[in-house]
């Protein structure tokens, strides 16, 4: 089984460098064209079986382009919405923000969700796909949080590794299980 991990295409708070959680932007120009590449990729890839997408429309629209080049239905699961970023959302990037990341278990913002929180929910969502699709490839379109999650599930990262980590748009990274 592989499990390939992608984040959507570019959005205006992307390019505006802006923190990007809960809030359910659309792709801009970029991430489209980025999202018709992607899907090429995907099906370059050969073998994708299952497209698994979070709801939010950057990753749902993002892995639309995927499902369409290679005549896939994606499934959505809510486990992989992005990191809730309480009272950072929509914030310039900042060190205080980059600070908390690493403070596992304190509420991003004050009321978002922490990090012990966000790994709960991505975990049981691998381990749910590894035990339901265990003979399959899957695809998971989802967020740069989300995907910094997945890639400790099959590495392990210290706590400045994980706060440092970044996925690009688009970006495809395959794990074997």
């Amino acid at each position: 089984m592989k499990i390939y991990s992608a984040r959507h295409g570019q959005t205006d708070f992307n390019k505006e460098n802006k923190i990007l959680g809960i809030t359910d932007i659309p792709l801009n120009d970029t991430g489209i064209s980025q999202a018709e590449i992607f899907a090429e990729n995907v099906k370059n890839l050969g073998d994708v079986d299952i497209i698994i997408a979070s709801p939010m429309k950057r990753a749902r629209t993002t892995a639309e382009f995927a499902a369409k080049k290679c005549g896939l239905e994606i499934i959505i699961d809510e486990r992989l919405k992005e990191w809730d970023y309480g009272e950072y959302e929509g914030q310039p990037r900042s060190d205080v923000f980059a600070a908390d990341k690493e403070l596992f278990a304190v509420r991003m913002g004050k009321t978002g969700e922490s990090l012990l929180q966000l790994a709960h929910r991505v975990y049981s969502f691998i381990d749910d796909i590894i035990k339901d699709y265990s003979d399959k490839n899957v695809l998971v379109v989802s967020h740069g949080g989300v995907c910094r999650m997945i890639e400790t599930y099959f590495n392990d990262m210290t706590t400045k590794e994980y706060s440092n980590w970044f996925m690009g748009n688009c970006q495809i990274i395959e794990y074997d299980v």
